[in-house]
């Protein structure tokens, strides 16, 4: 199976919040792999909204990003973009 993982930044001011998780989890909803990301061990699914804002990611917040599946490469790429470009806020 394709795994590939990475450390994601929170860039933007008000971190992972409501239309930055939403537009992360319709991001990882478009590919078939397992998406999950968090803290540490404790990581959750990214397609799942309510898990995404349970993370309470504020700027400056590091994530374990993880996925897992036929897209993986494809799926970390379209997530780290999100990140990279503050999920097009600022």
């Amino acid at each position: 199976m394709n795994v590939a993982e990475a450390i994601v930044e929170v860039k933007n001011r008000l971190g992972l919040h409501l239309r930055a998780a939403s537009a992360l989890a319709q991001t990882a909803a478009k590919f078939a792999s397992k998406i999950l990301i968090g803290t540490g061990e404790d990581l959750v699914n990214a397609k799942s909204m309510t898990n995404l804002m349970m993370l309470g990611a504020a700027q400056g917040s590091k994530l374990k990003l993880r996925c897992e599946g036929p897209d993986a490469r494809e799926a970390l790429k379209a997530v780290q973009t999100l990140f990279d470009d503050r999920f097009g806020e600022e």
